[in-house]
């Protein structure tokens, strides 16, 4: 049986890669939750289900979680909250994967640099998803572009950020987005930061 994933956030631009990454090289069913589901109505595989509701409504995202095996929560804007919503629709479902997608410099891991105003949501939903009984993955990607390529590599949380100026693909992030959802634990429990070589 393949894996149930649902996509939260699903029109973003590094979601979109992944998508396309999940469709390609997988025989995973998708859940794709978005606002305005008229956004990706282009998608027509019969692993595809679009489902039109906003993170910030509780009672239509637990209808939602249930029954998936990963979430992969790609979003912004009042993160906290939404971390908050996920969580206790995960925990309410019984679903325990999460793979949500954070910035660089959330734990000042970036030498000669200390986190602004402009970071501290992402720190705050940071701290609420570690701080869950989920399995969860954060992702903390560089500066990003749409360069079709597949070149990356990691540091973990705690160690300095690699090569922060460099500027890494939104198809490389959705890479290890994609392996992290396919395996049964890989990078649990981890907070990864991911940059270009």
């Amino acid at each position: 049986m393949s894996k149930k994933i649902l996509i939260l956030g699903a029109a973003g631009q590094i979601a979109r890669f992944a998508i396309d990454l999940f469709l390609k090289t997988s025989d995973v069913e998708l859940t794709l939750y978005l606002r305005r589901a008229e956004r990706m109505k282009h998608l027509t595989s019969p692993r595809v289900r679009i489902v039109e509701g906003d993170v910030l409504d509780k009672h239509s995202l637990k209808v939602v979680v249930a029954g998936h095996d990963v979430v992969y929560a790609n979003l912004d804007g009042q993160l906290e909250q939404q971390a908050k919503n996920i969580i206790a629709a995960m925990d309410e479902a019984g679903v325990k994967r999460l793979i949500f997608v954070s910035s660089m410099g959330i734990y000042d891991e970036i030498p000669g640099e200390r986190h602004g105003s402009a970071l501290e949501l992402y720190c705050r939903s940071a701290a609420l998803v570690e701080a869950s009984d989920l399995d969860y993955t954060i992702i903390r990607p560089a500066w990003l572009n749409n360069k079709d390529e597949i070149d990356y590599e990691t540091t973990q949380k705690g160690d300095p950020f690699k090569n922060p100026g460099a500027v890494v693909s939104r198809k490389s992030v959705a890479d290890l987005i994609v392996r992290t959802a396919l395996s049964s634990n890989l990078h649990s429990h981890a907070s990864l930061g991911v940059n270009k070589p």
